[in-house]
């Protein structure tokens, strides 16, 4: 029996080892759940452990505690073999197009290798079945299929490792930041055909972006992350009318208006000072050497991520 949610994720935590046996905090304690066909939206400043979030719910790094359920079976523990089938189901889109691309193969070959790894062709010519109608579907044509990666531009590129990621037909895709590194004509073209693809295959994702108006466009929940941590989820209406946690504020205060009145009139709840070392993050909330709202309590005890109505729910000692 298939689960409600594609994913869930339980006081998800990833630590790496740093310099001089030091223990680096780049994920701590982080629970959230994609319901089936929906998106959750991931944001924070660089550095707050987001990408590092995504990688580890993939497997891509072994986690340090806490569980992962992908359609209710736990594969937090499993070795490398024992994914394999699961792997099918759950595909990345990277965030650099020029990086994650082999320059070696043919844009054919690339988007074929999934499902020559899977098992799931026997021939070229089965192979060519499924590469030539997704390369259309993504905005390429067959004529392409012969060229090396260094032949097309940034956005082009980006559609192969969409088509790529695509091709296996997972239920589950992560993009990490997949339109950061495009222009922004076609940033929109990249999430409207992820958009369309979502609403004709009912495929969830994991969206990770910088972008907060391109967040609230894409996704039915929002969470804020901040320093390795979730301060606070929602949906992406309540969280944009609604922000609670004063991160979150600080957040949605630096968006950029382009009329200049409304500029003027908008207030902003700035957030100063720089993201503390995940070495040796701040004690309590970690947010509390940054708020305007701290309180010594801050300081002393880390602030639980609880329902404050709704299911929004916030990490912060104010609520």
């Amino acid at each position: 029996m298939s689960s409600e949610n594609i994913l869930e994720v339980k006081n998800l935590t990833k630590h790496f080892k740093g310099p001089k046996k030091q223990i680096v905090h780049a994920v701590d304690d982080v629970s959230f759940s994609i319901g089936r066909g929906k998106t959750l939206g991931l944001v924070g400043e660089s550095g707050c452990g987001k990408s590092t979030c995504a990688r580890t719910v993939i497997r891509m790094y072994d986690v340090t505690a806490g569980q992962i359920l992908l359609d209710g079976t736990d594969i937090t523990k499993m070795k490398q073999q024992e994914l394999k089938p699961f792997r099918k189901n759950m595909q990345m889109i990277f965030q650099d197009p020029y990086a994650s691309l082999n320059a070696r193969m043919t844009v054919r070959d690339i988007i074929a290798e999934p499902l020559v790894a899977h098992g799931l062709v026997k021939n070229k010519n089965e192979a060519n079945d499924l590469v030539y109608p997704m390369l259309e579907r993504v905005g390429l044509t067959r004529e392409h299929a012969g060229r090396y990666a260094h032949e097309f531009s940034g956005g082009q590129r980006q559609r192969v490792g969409i088509a790529r990621a695509l091709v296996l037909k997972p239920e589950l895709v992560i993009c990490d930041e997949p339109i950061s590194a495009l222009d922004v004509s076609i940033q929109a073209q990249v999430i409207n055909l992820l958009k369309d693809y979502q609403e004709e295959k009912g495929v969830s994702y994991l969206f990770i972006a910088h972008d907060l108006s391109m967040v609230r466009y894409v996704s039915d929940d929002v969470g804020v992350m901040y320093l390795g941590q979730l301060v606070e989820i929602s949906e992406a209406d309540e969280i944009y009318k609604k922000p609670l946690h004063p991160y979150t504020r600080g957040l949605l205060g630096s968006i950029p208006i382009a009329n200049p009145k409304l500029a003027r009139l908008k207030v902003k709840s700035s957030i100063e000072g720089d993201i503390p070392s995940p070495i040796d993050p701040p004690s309590g909330c970690r947010f509390h050497t940054r708020c305007p709202y701290a309180k010594p309590e801050c300081a002393q005890s880390k602030p639980e991520l609880k329902d404050v109505g709704g299911g929004h729910r916030v990490a912060c000692h104010l609520y």
